[in-house]
């Protein structure tokens, strides 16, 4: 794989979304605005901020509307926001937002579990979606979840994930998501389906989504991204997963995955302020981190440019 493919793919953080939606802990609206503003200032692509899902279903993304809110156009032009039915469009264009992640699931019981309706009615409403996101001036994404397996019907078919990216009703879309919600694909299905993806919607970006339950999340990431993927996700120290989803854990790491592909941002003094920011959010959260790079960052190898050390450590 040579450095310009590794360099081709944008990295979008998902960290104030997936990764906090198992926490069960509601950060405060400043305090993502934080971290949202500190990994666009450290070159970050692309951001998920939160998700218009209920509330008391899943706690830690109420306050998505406040951020939002208190985001600039500027910021606002990099952040997605997770959304499932047309009025969530509508409430969060309301707030400010301009780009929307339309998701539904492949299978119909994950659906039924994660929004509470067929994957055929989350389809017939998405037209209406992306209607209100043209009469913003936004952009809106199809996002598959459950494109490998599903926790209730088991695998997938990847016919069925193509049947539903050149549906008519997708017709419009930006970008196509396909999630590896249980983190259980292997390097060989990725490569296909994202391939399969390009070729069924070559107008739209490809987005591999992949959790790292199996090992996996990286070599993942990499297939996708040797397949064509445009934007690849991951969130900070492999935070993660659907709470409707039983077996699902973290995503693929940020660190590790900008660690593997070096975009041209990056560098070890980047690297360090990342893992430091990692560092200090799973404190905050009380939640371990996952990530083998920044595991390597901490590490005492110091004749690697990437180390920074172990903070607990005396240099002395």
């Amino acid at each position: 794989m040579s450095d310009s493919m590794l360099e081709r793919p944008a990295l979008r953080d998902v960290t104030l979304r997936d990764g906090l939606q198992l926490t069960g802990k509601l950060l405060p609206t400043d305090r993502k605005l934080d971290i949202a503003r500190t990994l666009i200032g450290l070159g970050v692509p692309e951001l998920e901020v939160g998700s218009m899902a209920r509330p008391d279903m899943v706690p830690p993304m109420a306050n998505t509307l406040e951020v939002i809110s208190e985001l600039t156009d500027e910021e606002l032009d990099r952040c997605w926001v997770w959304v499932a039915t047309p009025r969530h469009v509508e409430k969060a264009a309301a707030a400010g937002a301009k780009n929307f992640q339309y998701c539904l699931s492949v299978s119909d019981a994950h659906n039924q579990a994660n929004i509470g309706r067929r994957t055929d009615k989350s389809l017939s409403d998405m037209p209406y979606a992306i209607e209100i996101t043209r009469s913003i001036g936004g952009r809106i994404q199809l996002c598959l979840a459950t494109a490998f397996s599903c926790p209730f019907d088991g695998v997938v078919p990847e016919q069925r994930v193509l049947d539903i990216v050149a549906d008519p009703r997708t017709a419009g879309a930006d970008d196509t998501v396909v999630c590896d919600t249980l983190g259980q694909a292997v390097p060989a299905q990725v490569t296909s389906l994202v391939r399969g993806v390009r070729e069924t919607a070559p107008d739209r970006r490809a987005v591999f989504h992949g959790h790292d339950t199996w090992g996996m999340g990286v070599a993942n990431t990499l297939a996708a991204i040797t397949a064509g993927a445009d934007v690849v996700d991951g969130a900070l120290g492999g935070l993660g997963g659907c709470p409707f989803a039983p077996g699902a854990s973290g995503n693929t790491s940020t660190e590790d995955i900008l660690f593997a592909t070096r975009p041209d941002y990056l560098d070890p003094a980047v690297f360090a302020r990342l893992v430091e920011t990692s560092d200090q959010l799973l404190a905050e959260l009380d939640e371990p981190s996952r990530s083998k790079a920044a595991r390597g960052a901490r590490s005492n190898a110091r004749a690697f440019e990437w180390v920074i050390g172990d903070p607990t450590v005396s240099s002395s």
